[in-house]
């Protein structure tokens, strides 16, 4: 099976701080791969260095297919197949997402009736029929945003979709839902990379592969018992078992809270 996303060696960092320590990771075509990790651990950082947030300084390499795209603009990126689902879906008054999603297709170079099909395809499996005349994102719940989002990758096809936190902020009933709508973006040419800090929504999908993200590196891949581990552990028993030490970045001395007060606020 060919490789969607190579990722080699992949360091980043802003100013003086560094976030990615060297990532290594492979996804395949056809396949749903899981990043977990605790916050800070450099997930989203993962997501915008792949899809060309221009804050970082980076070093390494990162292939979709056969090419390099770090040296890539953002909508460079985009029109080779990777697209980015993101944590908090932005509002956009007044651009409704029929409309929206017919002009991105446009940009990817798919034919009009071809948007049409797929559209009406995969708009009742999502549940966005009510959603295609409204504004992109507007008055719409968590979980409603977050099955637009894949909707929307399902009809524009990407070679690689990145979701970030796909679940977070989500009630039980939505992460079900969510995950039922990444289960249906599973494709022969299709790979899905799914960044998570919680094990529940591997609970309703299969990923074919789970990676633990510490301090900026994949630490370890594995099937299902990684899940497993971190619902009873934690990631403290990774770190433990591994060997692995939390990386203390730099924080400013912060005075005792009775260091506030200089004086009693009152005679006795």
């Amino acid at each position: 099976m060919s490789v969607a996303l190579r990722v080699s060696d992949l360091k980043a960092s802003v100013a003086t701080e560094d976030i990615l320590r060297g990532v290594d990771l492979e996804v395949p075509f056809g396949e749903i791969h899981a990043i977990m990790g605790p916050n800070g651990s450099g997930k989203s950082t993962l997501s915008h260095v792949l899809t060309g947030h221009s804050a970082y300084e980076v070093e390494g390499s990162a292939q979709l297919g056969d090419e390099e795209i770090l040296s890539l603009e953002i909508d460079e990126r985009s029109r080779l197949g990777l697209l980015h689902g993101f944590q908090y879906p932005t509002e956009v008054p007044g651009i409704r997402l029929g409309a929206f999603l017919k002009e991105a297709a446009e940009e990817r170079g798919i034919d009009a009736d071809e948007v049409e099909r797929r559209i009406e395809e995969s708009v009742d499996r999502f549940g966005m029929r009510p959603f295609l005349d409204r504004s992109l994102n507007t008055d719409l719940s968590g979980g409603e945003k977050k099955r637009s989002e894949i909707f929307q990758m399902v009809v524009l096809a990407p070679k690689v979709a990145i979701l970030d936190e796909i679940d977070s902020g989500l009630d039980i009933d939505a992460v079900r839902q969510v995950a039922e709508a990444v289960e249906a973006m599973r494709r022969p040419d299709v790979a899905v990379l799914m960044i998570t800090h919680y094990a529940r929504i591997l609970r309703y999908l299969s990923p074919d592969r789970i990676h633990v993200m510490l301090e900026g590196r994949v630490v370890e891949s594995g099937g299902p018992e990684l899940a497993e581990e971190l619902e009873t552990g934690g990631y403290d028993a990774v770190r433990e078992r591994l060997g692995i030490e939390t990386v203390k970045k730099d924080q400013p001395d912060i005075p005792a809270a009775s260091e506030f007060f200089t004086e009693t606020p009152f005679d006795r």
